[in-house]
């Protein structure tokens, strides 16, 4: 048996493991509802809805990924707003609503968080979840990559693959300055964008306007005219006979994957990668990105017109060394280690 036969048997092996299976998705549903109940019974948030965004929606999520929900707060059929403080406000009512009821466990209320979060373990399986208010930015950030999935179902494999790894690795907590899930998704964007031959569009492609600045007024119809545009454009790019077709395995994409970055060292210090644009652009150019003084850094998704979305590194000697000597812990998921092990060692 070959080498990438005997890898791609340990990738699916993996795949196997930490996708998710219909129980996972009926706990996460039964959360959502059991948060409904509890929302419903505050005050303060009468109208409010519910609504699950993330990798759940983007159904990228693993066996064991978080849960991220969104309280939209009633305004009509319009998009509504609300500041800070008042975001404050509603989330604290949500924690004496989940005190009282009981409705879960290691409740943590970061308040002053630039996006205020409410953090609770539910009991049901220890789903760990975050609330938060008018995230509509976030859930539909969380369709654009449930969508170009459409593209190629590579790109889920891929994404549960990296976040499997990077938990390995424990680099994987953006509070320690290393990724959270949605900077994983978006370094296999830039991957498959810049692989040859590439597998995905620049995201310009897929949506050139600013997301924000359009989610306004009545909220289906902002909602619908984006998800037309997206969906118009990713039918195009696949209809698109001329484009060269990327057959590698899953398995051979993640080799490549681990390369690549393991190169971009040098150019992090002056460069950011832009799936907006699909390469890499100077950091100098880009005011959002300086001073630099962050390990990590994403811009807020969709933020300007002309970055979708952006992602600088500089990495540190942590880093560079699981980057150079990648090893997913196939201990905790399979029993092919010594194997997995052995191969990536050969990559360095």
């Amino acid at each position: 048996m070959s080498t990438h036969s005997t890898l791609d048997i340990v990738v699916n092996d993996i795949l196997r493991v930490v996708t998710p299976v219909q129980e996972d998705w009926e706990i996460r549903f039964a959360i959502i509802n059991d948060l409904r109940s509890i929302v419903e019974s505050v005050e303060s948030l009468r109208g409010a809805t519910v609504e699950p965004f993330g990798s759940f929606v983007s159904n990228l999520f693993t066996r064991w990924g978080d849960l991220d929900i969104s309280i939209e707060l009633s305004n009509g059929l319009h998009i509504s707003s609300a500041g800070k403080k008042q975001k404050q406000t509603f989330l604290g009512d949500v924690l004496k609503a989940l005190r009282m009821k009981g409705g879960g466990s290691n409740l943590q209320f970061i308040s002053n968080a630039r996006v205020p979060i409410l953090k609770f373990k539910s009991y049901r399986q220890g789903v760990s979840c975050d609330i938060s208010i008018n995230n509509l930015p976030g859930q539909m950030k969380s369709k654009i990559l449930l969508w170009i999935n459409k593209i190629d179902g590579r790109f889920h494999h891929m994404v549960l693959l990296v976040k499997e790894w990077a938990k390995a690795h424990k680099i994987n907590n953006s509070k320690a300055g290393t990724f959270n899930s949605y900077s994983l998704s978006l370094l296999v964007i830039f991957y498959f964008q810049t692989c040859i031959p590439a597998i995905f569009p620049p995201l310009k492609d897929i949506y050139p306007g600013n997301m924000v600045d359009d989610l306004i007024g009545v909220r289906s119809d902002a909602e619908n005219l984006i998800a037309q545009t997206c969906d118009a454009n990713i039918n195009r790019f696949i209809s698109n006979r001329a484009r060269s077709i990327n057959r590698k395995s899953v398995a051979e994409l993640f080799v490549e994957f681990i390369g690549k970055f393991a190169k971009m060292d040098s150019m992090a210090v002056k460069m950011g990668i832009c799936p907006y644009s699909g390469k890499w652009e100077q950091i100098e150019d880009n005011m959002i990105w300086l001073p630099k003084t962050y390990a990590i850094f994403v811009t807020p998704c969709l933020c300007t017109s002309y970055f979708l979305v952006t992602l600088w590194f500089c990495f540190g000697d942590k880093l560079r060394l699981v980057i150079a000597r990648t090893v997913l812990d196939s201990n905790a998921v399979v029993a092919n280690a010594r194997f997995y092990h052995r191969y990536f060692l050969l990559l360095c």
